[in-house]
């Protein structure tokens, strides 16, 4: 019996290694770098980081993000990676071997994913309408010889630049562009409370854009790992080229002054604020599950933590970038039409759908550069897509392996997902569409349930699985340890500063509302709400069901759900000593002498 405990250890580590078999492995280190790099380099940095921008004073946002970025972004990013990379589990499967207690944690970041793949793959569906368009005798959004175009339309790129153009465009004239988007694509109607029909069109194209997610993920990550050879860096080339066009417009560098130039009154609003915090969490992908299913994948000796250093800077340079190439338009129009530059697009998710195709217009060859543009808002919106339908795949087959890895059952289960999401998409392409979209944005993908995800995840690390032990983890995965400064952040400053950002929230909170003129009614604030806190009561319930399933006291129950699994790869070598030192301690209590 005296090795029975080295050979207990030796088991743990080849059972462990069997089912990572079992799951699959990435075939080489390129594949995991270039499918992080897809999912967490999408619409966030083109569409949603130059919109948070605009909507919140220009460069007076670098502030807060620089903020959210070291204390927070960088620190949960290794986080999640590592803890990926150390259990070889998925979102869910992770907690319960970390922490069984907060095993729920899991539960919620994949309804979260679950909703965020119901509203992100909509904004596919309109690029893919603007893509078909781009083969027409003419860009649609160019003219107003249309059957939607009103009286009041205008032909921007066509008019006289030496016009008197005082009034803007938005209150006495339309430009085509504008009512392309407002009522050839969205139809929008009056509310949320008008629905109207679905769009047909657009339901085609989000019917599309399943069918292409489903046979990209469909073979796990052999099948994603080489699509992403092709989806992962095509973009970067096109937004390079269009980034070096938009600084020869002129006007482009009033645009840039304007994104650049910090208004530092913006500060003392709170959803400034939290823009930045959660526009960190969505664009790079953390408190959702989605690093740990990638990070899942890798080698156990991958070096995870200088993979993540790498990728946060692309991420980030990538959404700086993109704003530049945004602005530098938005500089050009604001100069054209002779008017604010506040006043030249509209704030809303629309923007990149208004300022880019007015962009493509006045390059040469204009129905090449569409085409290509458009190409490129799709791979980014796959990638995203790629991301989300993977953690949930992954998810639910570490949870139930014996049963959904046998034949074609994980290829099933991935049927379903897509018929389930693509059907309750179709109310986010009526013409109520963009108020529903609003809401998901509002209450799901970002705001008060990342935040609260965010300390969460850093309370039950730095404190109740320890930040310490978490080291040791990643150093016997990588040969090192990290930095001490990602000990303290995830022990006190990553929680604390999200606590901050939700209590000012809180403390100054104001109803959303549509392009920051329309309220919802009532009951479309509850349907948000009660989004937020379908997926964040996994938490409790869970917590509930595990204590309740436990014996003995409550204190004895709580700490028997918040210790690790025996099987992670760093208990299993510390096996032999641990049956060692507790066989001592059986000696000693059965000893009387003692």
């Amino acid at each position: 019996m005296a090795d029975s405990p080295c050979k207990m250890g030796h088991f743990l580590g080849k059972k462990a290694s069997q089912a990572s078999e079992e799951r699959g492995k990435w075939e080489t280190k390129k594949e995991f770098i270039l499918s992080v790099a897809g999912a967490i380099i999408g619409l966030g940095n083109v569409w949603r980081f130059p919109y948070l921008c605009y909507k919140n004073g220009g460069g007076a946002f670098f502030i807060p993000y620089l903020l959210f970025l070291v204390t927070c972004g960088v620190p949960l990013f290794v986080l999640e990676t590592s803890l990926g990379q150390y259990t070889s589990q998925g979102g869910i499967m992770c907690w319960r071997k970390i922490c069984p207690l907060f095993e729920g944690m899991g539960y919620a970041s994949q309804m979260i994913i679950f909703y965020g793949n119901i509203s992100y793959v909509v904004i596919l569906a309109w690029a893919f309408l603007y893509f078909f368009s781009s083969f027409s005798g003419k860009l649609p959004w160019a003219s107003c010889n249309n059957t939607w175009n009103t009286d009041r339309c205008v032909e921007i790129n066509n008019y006289n630049t030496t016009a008197n153009w005082t009034s803007p465009v938005n209150a006495s004239s339309s430009s085509s562009v504008i009512e392309f988007w407002q009522r050839r694509v969205l139809n929008i109607s009056s509310g949320i409370d008008a629905i109207g029909s679905i769009r047909w069109d657009l339901s085609l194209c989000l019917f599309l854009s399943w069918v292409i997610c489903y046979f990209c993920v469909w073979k796990g990550v052999r099948s994603t790992g080489k699509a992403t050879y092709f989806t992962a860096t095509f973009p970067f080339v096109l937004l390079v080229v269009l980034f070096f066009r938009g600084m020869t417009l002129p006007g482009a560098f009033h645009g840039i002054k304007y994104y650049l130039y910090p208004d530092p009154s913006r500060l003392v609003d709170p959803q400034v604020w939290m823009d930045a915090g959660t526009q960190i969490f969505y664009s790079y992908a953390i408190c959702l599950g989605y690093m740990t299913t990638f990070g899942s994948y890798n080698k156990y000796n991958n070096n995870c933590y200088r993979d993540s250093f790498y990728l946060c800077l692309l991420n980030s340079g990538t959404s700086i970038m993109s704003g530049f190439a945004i602005f530098s338009v938005l500089g050009y129009m604001s100069v054209k039409q002779g008017v604010d530059i506040s006043s030249v697009a509209e704030s809303g998710p629309g923007l990149v759908f208004i300022v880019y195709p007015q962009a493509v217009t006045l390059l040469p060859w204009p129905h090449i550069w569409s085409v290509c543009f458009f190409f490129m808002i799709i791979l980014l919106g796959i990638d995203g897509q790629f991301a989300g339908l993977e953690s949930n795949v992954t998810s639910l087959t570490d949870l139930y392996p014996s049963y959904l890895r046998k034949g074609y059952r994980r290829e099933l289960l991935l049927l379903l997902l897509c018929a389930a999401s693509s059907l309750l998409g179709l109310f986010l392409v009526t013409e109520a569409g963009a108020y529903i979209l609003q809401i998901f944005d509002h209450y799901v993908c970002s705001g008060p349930t990342l935040l609260l995800m965010a300390i969460f995840q850093s309370v039950i690390i730095g404190w109740i699985y320890g930040a310490g032990r978490f080291s040791d983890n990643i150093e016997d995965m990588i040969g090192y340890k990290p930095l001490p400064l990602f000990k303290y952040c995830w022990l006190y400053i990553t929680p604390l500063i999200c606590s901050g950002t939700l209590v000012f929230l809180l403390l100054r909170y104001s109803p959303m509302r549509f392009n920051n003129t329309y309220v919802y009614p009532w009951w479309a604030y509850w349907i948000g709400w009660f989004l937020a806190m379908s997926s964040l009561s996994m938490i409790p319930i869970n917590m509930i069901v595990k204590l309740a399933k436990e014996k003995g006291s409550f204190w004895q129950r709580l700490k028997t759900t918040s210790q690790p699994a025996d099987d992670l790869p760093r208990m299993a070598k510390e096996m032999p000593s641990i049956n060692a030192l507790l066989n001592v301690q059986n000696k000693e209590q059965n000893d009387p002498m003692l």
